[in-house]
């Protein structure tokens, strides 16, 4: 029989861990800790907290932003998991100094500190700056969906939700019925009595959910030349039904630009609109605005900034706001063959796309 290294799974053994040795140069977390430690003024974030005198220590923000982000560049976004890393793997023991920050604290971190985080991820564009690692000769904008934690089940017109909350009401109706039925015959079951009253608490929840938001709101109006109203979501109404290549989900359009030289976002935006067309304009403005701001260029679009954008940011209104704010853009014409007279006989030349395509199939 061959031999084997000897194990036992029950032995118990001492393993002495630096945790700065674990962040190597040139490594992502490496530069996050550094910036974090060396580089970004973290003041913004004191005036929150409010235990000075009296109360329990709280997390150090620069651990919170050190584990947030580097969890977020390994595309981890769910405020448990990152406690959970936390927990098991090294680096996150290494960059939050094997503290365990429960994802309560994480995910209340992230949507109470907007503001704060924003103003740090200018601070980073300006060391970027500083170091010589923007171009600021092309910026590419593009977009992706994302989802968002809302249901698209939960979205609606006004109209939709007033039906939406009537047919619950009959359900509810109904139930009760059922309810008082089997109240008054008892060899119907005590299982049947829990599901009635479960099926009653559940629908009476969803139909004050409803009736709140449609008491409380107003209706949600898209943009463009036919403004209309469009399907608000009751959990999250700033996002949008959107259709991608998976099927369609409730959620954002995120629409990051990139800085040609060694591509540095240098902006990022969330918008609850599917086409993109609507989101060029705020996207060119905030971008002067912040460079402005950061005294990185007065008007960086008359610097020879080049900006390109794919066909879904094209109308004829955005390459008229271009042209007149003179920025340096190419946006492909998504109405090119409608334009060009080369493509006006096309259709009647070769008929429909696709339609012959039995023809030059190979048969089995």
């Amino acid at each position: 029989m061959p031999k084997f290294i000897p194990y036992n799974y029950d032995q118990t053994s001492m393993v002495v861990i630096n945790f700065k040795d674990q962040l190597q140069p040139g490594t992502f977390e490496y530069a996050v800790h550094y910036l974090i430690n060396e580089k970004l003024d973290l003041s913004i974030f004191y005036p929150n907290y409010d235990n000075n005198e009296g109360g329990r220590p709280a997390y150090d923000p620069a651990i919170l932003l050190k584990i947030i982000l580097f969890a977020y560049s390994k595309g981890i976004t769910s405020s448990r998991e990152i406690q959970w890393c936390c927990e098991t793997n090294i680096i996150f023991k290494a960059l939050s100094c094997d503290t365990v920050p429960h994802f309560t604290t994480i995910a209340a971190f992230v949507s109470g500190n907007t503001s704060e985080i924003e103003h740090l991820f200018e601070q980073v564009l300006l060391i970027c700056h500083e170091q010589g690692l923007l171009g600021n000769e092309l910026f590419a904008i593009d977009g992706c969906k994302m989802s968002s934690n809302a249901a698209k089940e939960w979205s609606g017109t006004f109209k939709e939700l007033e039906e939406k909350r009537a047919k619950i009401k009959r359900l509810i109706n109904h139930h009760v019925s059922e309810h008082k039925k089997i109240d008054k015959h008892e060899s119907l079951g005590e299982e049947r009595t829990k599901r009635a009253e479960q099926a009653i608490e559940t629908l009476s929840k969803a139909h004050d959910k409803i009736d709140q938001f449609l008491k409380t709101s107003n209706p949600r109006m898209g943009q463009g030349k036919r403004i209309k109203e469009v399907k608000s979501n009751i959990t999250d109404n700033q996002s949008a039904k959107m259709t991608t290549s998976k099927g369609t989900i409730q959620g954002y359009n995120g629409v990051a630009t990139v800085d040609k030289k060694h591509q540095i976002i240098i902006d990022a935006q969330a918008f609850g609109e599917g086409q993109e067309h609507h989101t060029l304009r705020p996207i060119i403005e905030k971008i002067q605005d912040k460079y402005q701001r950061l005294n990185i260029s007065e008007n960086i679009y008359k610097d020879k900034t080049i900006v390109t954008a794919d066909t879904g940011f094209a109308n004829e209104a955005n390459m008229k706001y271009l042209y007149e704010s003179g920025v340096n853009a190419y946006v492909p014409d998504n109405q090119f063959r409608s334009r060009d007279p080369k493509f006006s006989e096309q259709k009647k030349k070769y008929g429909k796309r696709h339609q012959n395509d039995k023809l030059f199939r190979h048969p089995l």
